[in-house]
């Protein structure tokens, strides 16, 4: 039984022809999974010779209406808790944007998928971003200004992998990559902010006797690794172990290269069910990030659409738990962690290794 998300089944894919593998979802992205279940489908292959194998995927238009219902894992543990820590970190941010009157660029992961950025909107943002959408900079900037007119101050959350008008992303490639083989980008918010200098001005802000350039108004921050690290909320662990029962039953049934998926309904709340790997397959048998569903966003108004919200709701009503806040209160300021160095699993594990090695 492994955990992860879409790179892990992927990997799981050859194991699954030797021996039984199952997935227990795992990813703070939300993007393992489907927005219906003939997505796979609307994937397709186009010739790009600037490219390592000569093409890229890309989809196609789709044709199916999209329903909540329908969606194929509704949610993945960790989702939550990456958007419990990147809402609290608006909030936060906020202070010193309104203190100051600036403008906060706050970044959050998610290279192609907008769940994350999505998500803070609890954090209550003026503006949110998502790779989904193209940006259009000149209705950005105008709302940016009609917001900084109105309360002298402005936050922005992006996505890591947003893209301009042309499907570039805005944060520059490097010659490095993430342990899942990623190109690391190497800077959305920075990228943006450097538009947005540019596009507004220093007058604007002199008008306003709020600094002498554009360059002291406009700041930029990264949630960064914080968003998927710590201990995580009700809702991730409640789920997870569900998930991980499932995966266990699954293999117990016989059933090999499944999937555990935590499904949702209006009228039967959440309850998780098995599902072929298979099926997240594309013609060519790649399975690809899920992608954001466009009618989740409202591009004009930069935020989520009412079936954004609609699909929000039901994860985040009841997320944090009274032991959330009860472990904070006993754990933080113990006097012990004064004293006491961290004290790492790994230290564990790699006594047990040598005690067995020992014993070999």
């Amino acid at each position: 039984m492994d955990i992860g998300g879409d790179g892990t089944l992927n990997g799981l894919q050859p194991l699954a022809e030797r021996l039984p593998v199952v997935l227990s979802p795992k990813t703070i992205d939300n993007d393992l999974g489907l927005n219906y279940s003939s997505e796979p489908d609307e994937w397709v292959r186009v010739n790009d010779p600037a490219v390592k194998h000569g093409f890229r995927y890309k989809r196609a238009e789709s044709h199916t209406v999209f329903d909540l219902n329908q969606i194929i894992n509704y949610v993945t543990p960790g989702y939550a808790t990456a958007v419990f820590v990147s809402a609290q970190g608006v909030g936060r941010i906020r202070t010193t944007a309104e203190s100051h009157r600036r403008i906060a660029i706050i970044e959050v992961m998610g290279r192609h998928s907008g769940y994350i950025a999505l998500g803070t909107a609890y954090g209550q943002p003026d503006i949110i971003l998502v790779p989904e959408q193209a940006l259009d900079l000149e209705h950005l900037v105008e709302r940016v200004k009609h917001i900084y007119d109105l309360q002298k101050n402005v936050v922005i959350v992006c996505g890591e992998g947003i893209v301009d008008e042309q499907g570039r992303e805005l944060g520059a490639e490097t010659k490095s990559t993430d342990p899942s083989g990623n190109v690391v980008l190497s800077g959305a918010a920075d990228a943006l902010r450097a538009k947005l200098i540019q596009m507004i001005g220093d007058r604007y802000f002199q008008l306003y006797r709020r600094g002498d350039s554009a360059k002291e108004a406009i700041f930029t921050r990264k949630v960064g690794h914080t968003q998927r690290g710590g201990r995580p909320i009700l809702f991730d662990r409640f789920y997870a172990a569900l998930l991980g029962s499932k995966a266990v039953d699954l293999l117990i049934e016989g059933r090999n290269n499944a999937v555990s998926i935590l499904q949702y309904t209006t009228s039967k709340g959440f309850f998780v069910e098995g599902y072929d790997a298979n099926r997240f397959r594309d013609r060519w048998g790649l399975i690809h990030a899920r992608y954001m569903h466009p009618e989740l966003y409202d591009a004009k108004l930069m935020k989520p659409s009412k079936l954004g919200i609609e699909y929000l709701l039901p994860i985040f009503s009841n997320a944090i738990g009274n032991d959330d806040a009860e472990h904070m209160r006993q754990t933080l300021f113990d006097a012990g962690n004064l004293t006491q160095p961290y004290h790492s699993i790994n230290t564990d594990v790699h006594k047990r290794i040598r005690y067995l090695e020992g014993v070999a």
